[in-house]
């Protein structure tokens, strides 16, 4: 905890100045900063968009924004934001199944990498396994032993096609070498909820959204996606301890803005997001949410959406996705 201290002061001393250089007059501070989740209100996303919102309106003294702009799995945002007026003002602020919707929509309404410029990654979130507590394995190994003695009976839930839960429920597959039946579903909570009922066995997402119930016992957790065990959840394994040693896959949240929006307003942006997320690290406000902090460079950023792009659309190729 203390290095993590550290690296965050080291950041807010690097940035802070570097924040007031490049602003210049932009932003101005009788404008408005707009930041539109296209997720609905009270998620992961929203919540994180939220802190974000608010740490910037104290930094920059002026009005920031947040509106829900939800559906089409997060298109009709992504939308709104890219045939916005290019100068700053609107961003989205979305999760890593913003960069896949190509992949997974038979008729996208945009490209995420060529119709958006990436201002900055904001922060990672681990995920979590669940299980039906009607089911009576306890760990990951008995999972997957009992996948492979009844292959293709074992479901596990989807809520949302591209999404990291998606994803990771494919590499979970791979490592594993097992078959899970596929159930989709629109959103997690439906998800949630049936792996409670006992009507889907499995659950791997978000492990904000995932561990309240998996505390009451409602459903069981099983393991954490994350390099080490969470403070939120110390008690849990991770995927590592649990028998599959490379399986580490996390979500990740970040910012765009119009792709012809000017590079210097990118780079202001950048630099006040960077400071604002290394305050909300230090304040613990991220750490309530299970995010690990980021902050790197418009191209980081870039670079990372295309590595992101090229393992998601092998695994979803790999396993015979169709868009939808």
């Amino acid at each position: 905890m203390r290095l993590i201290h550290l690296l965050v002061a080291g950041v807010l001393a690097a940035s802070l100045p570097a924040f007031a250089q490049t602003m210049g007059t932009f932003p101005e501070r009788d404008k408005r900063l707009l930041i539109v989740v296209p997720f609905a209100a009270g998620g992961g996303v929203d919540a994180a968009a939220r802190l974000l919102g608010e740490q910037l309106r104290k930094q920059l003294g002026m009005t920031v924004v947040v509106e829900n702009k939800a559906g089409a799995s997060g298109t009709i945002g992504g939308k709104f934001v890219q045939t916005s007026t290019s100068d700053g003002y609107t961003l989205l602020f979305s999760a890593a199944t913003h960069v896949l919707a190509k992949q997974v929509l038979s008729k996208p309404p945009y490209d995420p990498q060529t119709d958006f410029a990436p201002v900055a990654r904001t922060g990672t979130a681990p995920l979590m396994l669940v299980m039906s507590p009607s089911k009576p394995q306890k760990g990951l190994d008995e999972i997957v032993s009992a996948v492979k003695k009844e292959p293709g009976k074992w479901t596990a839930g989807i809520p949302a096609s591209g999404a990291p839960s998606h994803l990771a429920t494919l590499k979970l597959a791979r490592q594993a070498q097992v078959n899970f039946t596929v159930v989709p579903y629109k959103g997690t909570q439906p998800a949630l909820m049936d792996v409670a009922g006992g009507h889907t066995d499995l659950l791997l997402d978000s492990m904000i959204a995932l561990q309240q119930m998996a505390r009451t016992g409602k459903v069981k957790g099983v393991a954490v996606s994350s390099a080490k065990r969470s403070s939120l959840a110390p008690d849990l394994p991770t995927f590592r301890e649990s028998g599959l040693s490379d399986f580490v896959f996390e979500s990740w949240y970040g910012v765009w803005a119009p792709k012809d929006t000017p590079p210097d307003r990118i780079a202001a942006l950048n630099v006040a997001i960077n400071a604002a997320t290394a305050e909300l690290a230090r304040s613990g406000q991220l750490a309530n949410l299970g995010f690990e902090p980021v902050t790197e460079t418009p191209g980081q950023f870039r670079s990372h959406i295309a590595a992101e792009v090229a393992e998601g659309a092998e695994l979803l190729r790999s396993a015979g996705f169709k868009p939808e």
